[in-house]
């Protein structure tokens, strides 16, 4: 791979502790969340940041894969992130992306859903590894 561009974050305390990046813009306290035993409150967490992430690096590849082929569309991507047990009693995480997409018909649209979960690069990571929803709204 040829790096185009890097962020270094780094995470102290794990899930009750804090995230901050190098460039600064990311300078955070983290909790877990009520669901997993926290005490929760207005507090990211790993679930969140991977959510608010994946959506809008989807919705850029959305928009791209719409402008090459020739498409003027507006789209908002909401991301559900899951943590849950599996069966061999570890940890595992799953996605749903709810994806409005006005100014082609819907047939278009799920294609262009379709073209876009190729794109992106969290799609990509994700594959094989993650289940994740594509939910056209």
């Amino acid at each position: 791979m040829e790096k185009l561009y890097s962020v270094k974050v780094t995470a102290s305390g794990g899930r009750n502790g804090h995230v901050k990046s190098d460039d600064g813009v990311i300078d955070m306290d983290v909790r877990m969340p009520k669901g997993l035993g926290g005490e929760g409150g207005e507090f990211a967490n790993p679930e969140s940041l991977f959510g608010a992430a994946y959506s809008a690096c989807y919705d850029g590849a959305l928009n791209l894969v719409a402008r090459m082929a020739k498409h003027k569309i507006e789209s908002k991507t909401t991301a559900q992130v899951s943590i849950g047990k599996e069966s061999d009693g570890g940890l595992a995480i799953a996605v749903q992306l709810d994806i409005e997409v006005k100014g082609v018909e819907r047939e278009v649209a799920q294609k262009l859903i379709q073209e876009a979960h190729q794109v992106c690069p969290y799609s990509k990571a994700t594959r094989n590894n993650v289940e994740v929803i594509l939910n056209l709204i």
